[in-house]
């Protein structure tokens, strides 16, 4: 069992706390609250980052201290929204948020991960059709290690997990988020996600 903080409780936040609870980990859940999310950091071996991607690096570089020596799970997408509310464009072009937050948070252990499909499929990837892929970003392989068994927890099979490398890999899952918005217009808002064929 991992003791687990998962910072956002919005569709994202609350359907990784319940599946991670259900999977047997300790999950705390922090609101907008002042104060809950430092103290839901600082009791956790573990980090969820599910907080809308735009304002994540001001919110989470202000929990530096409570971070520290950390993992910090990076699921978020930092886009800015078009006049119907889906993702227009990225926050950081040439760059990533999961990479801004690294920088921001030295002594953390950044991986990306989870971020390349719409939030249903991060805990029922079996639940589509054909074999999804899930993707690892972060210069810590021992941290891709843990993010790799907590991902197993959810129900991804190991096959179906890449590891990309350091967390510059995370701006090329990241721009996937720029497909989003033309696949929900184009097939409705009904599960799916990147998926390397072999």
């Amino acid at each position: 069992m991992t003791t687990i903080a998962v910072l956002g409780n919005g569709r994202v936040g609350g359907n990784l706390a319940t599946a991670l609870t259900r999977a047997g980990h300790e999950v705390t859940v922090a609101d907008r609250a002042p104060g809950t999310a430092a103290d839901a950091a600082r009791t956790a071996q573990i980090v969820v980052n599910a907080t809308p991607g735009a304002g994540s690096l001001e919110r989470l570089a202000a929990l530096r201290e409570e971070l520290h020596g950390k993992i910090l799970v990076d699921v978020s997408n930092a886009t800015t929204d078009g006049p119907d509310g889906l993702p227009a464009d990225l926050v950081y072009p040439g760059s990533s948020l999961a990479e801004q937050l690294q920088e921001a948070l030295p002594e953390t252990r950044v991986v990306k991960t989870l971020n390349t499909m719409l939030f249903p499929v991060m805990t029922a990837p079996a639940t589509l059709t054909q074999t999804p892929t899930v993707f690892l970003s972060g210069d810590d392989p021992q941290a891709k290690q843990t993010v790799r068994e907590l991902l197993i927890n959810l129900g991804w099979q190991p096959e179906w997990i890449t590891d990309l490398g350091g967390i510059q890999t995370a701006r090329a899952t990241e721009a996937a988020m720029l497909f989003v918005p033309h696949v929900i217009r184009s097939s409705g808002f009904a599960p799916f996600a990147i998926s390397i064929a072999r």
